[in-house]
């Protein structure tokens, strides 16, 4: 995944949106000096043990660029987790995370690397131990498995988007806790396939096999459509859901028909970017489900409090209209602001129309205000 940002958009997103701490931070490890941003929330006060959350970025990219490709942060700052963004070292000039495979001949120890930023970041900040998360991007995807596999005495749940395993990974896995594992990936996925079919690669029902065996959960998953709100991202999307029924553990997918290898939800529509659901929202409502020692339904970030609680727009920049995405339960008002705070529209949410035109408005930065919310949002002509 290579760099396609605008400088401008990104240094508008980073000021106008996130106020809250975030730390460029280096350890050394294994004789190397490894750089890592570390994300507090504003809510932290350090009197109650969080969560962590790895986001890990793919092969070729850094975690500046996985910071708003796959974004936690606005999670973060309602569900209360620091997280945290390493940076992978070069491998024929590319940033990776060794994981065999088309990774072979690395010696990086990344694995010594992840244990290494836990006890530091648990000796600095109140971390709920048995509360630490691995997700990523494609090879970040490839290293959470192998985190699932290596470092299970810290890793309480894992999720890949458009990553994999590798054969080395899989070979060597040994887990010493059932792993709470998403895998969300698009079937015409060119840079991973989706059917594998490559030496470097297992193909995702490998996968899913293995961890559905290995989970003791039943093989005939429960199958939920994911609404096709988006149309014109040309893909749709199936959740599969494998359970154990004695611990109420789950394996899950998000199958996506005819998606790329993109992160779905993402605020930038590549094609075979599925946009009917967003990829860090449904992997932080099924981390929070579980603690290293599976299934707690005593924690206390719900599902349904994160779902009422984080909205987002889609696109933004936007052009005609935008598109609130989140949980609403009821009919809720809404009102939009210019940046002097003049009201210049108001209306009213729902479940079935979530939809805002914005035709009569010009270009500007605006604010969305839903009365427990408010969403910065730009309008390009």
């Amino acid at each position: 995944m290579k760099s396609f940002f605008y400088t401008l958009f990104l240094g508008w997103l980073s000021i106008g949106i996130h106020a809250q701490t975030t730390l460029n931070l280096s350890l050394e490890h294994d004789g190397i000096s490894r750089d890592y941003a570390v994300y507090i929330p504003d809510s932290y006060t350090g009197d109650d043990a969080v969560p962590l959350l790895f986001n890990f970025h793919g092969f070729g990219s850094n975690g500046f660029e996985q910071t708003f490709y796959g974004d936690f942060r606005s999670i973060a700052d309602t569900a209360g987790f620091i997280l945290i963004h390493p940076e992978g070292t070069l491998i024929s000039g590319s940033a990776h995370w060794n994981v065999g495979g088309f990774t072979a001949g690395s010696t990086t120890d990344d694995v010594g690397f992840t244990n290494a930023m836990i006890d530091t970041i648990s000796a600095n900040y109140n971390i709920n131990a048995e509360r630490i998360y691995s997700t990523g991007m494609s090879n970040g995807g490839y290293f959470s498995f192998r985190l699932a596999c290596e470092l299970s005495n810290r890793i309480a749940a894992i999720a890949s988007v458009t990553g994999s395993m590798t054969p080395e990974t899989l070979f060597a896995c040994n887990p010493q806790h059932a792993m709470p594992m998403m895998q969300i990936h698009g079937t015409t996925d060119a840079v991973v396939p989706y059917d594998g079919g490559v030496l470097w690669s297992k193909s995702i029902e490998d996968v899913m096999t293995y961890w559905i065996n290995f989970n003791n959960c039943d093989a005939a998953p429960q199958i939920n459509e994911v609404p096709d709100i988006s149309p014109n991202d040309n893909c749709t999307a199936d959740h599969f859901i494998y359970t154990n029924p004695d611990t109420e553990m789950t394996t899950e997918h998000f199958k996506i028909y005819d998606g790329g290898h993109t992160w779905p939800g993402a605020p930038f529509n590549f094609a075979g970017t599925n946009q009917d659901f967003n990829a860090s929202d449904e992997i932080w409502k099924f981390f929070s489900r579980y603690d290293i020692n599976g299934f707690n339904p005593i924690i206390t970030t719900s599902t349904k409090e994160l779902e009422i609680n984080k909205l987002s727009v889609f696109p933004n920049p936007a052009s005609s209209t935008i598109q609130v995405r989140g949980f609403v339960e009821k009919a809720m008002p809404y009102r939009i602001l210019n940046s002097t705070g003049q009201e210049l529209k108001s209306g009213v949410l729902s479940g079935q129309d979530q939809i805002i035109d914005l035709s009569a408005l010009p270009a500007d930065l605006y604010l969305l205000n839903t009365g427990f919310q408010s969403i910065k949002f730009m309008k390009i002509n």
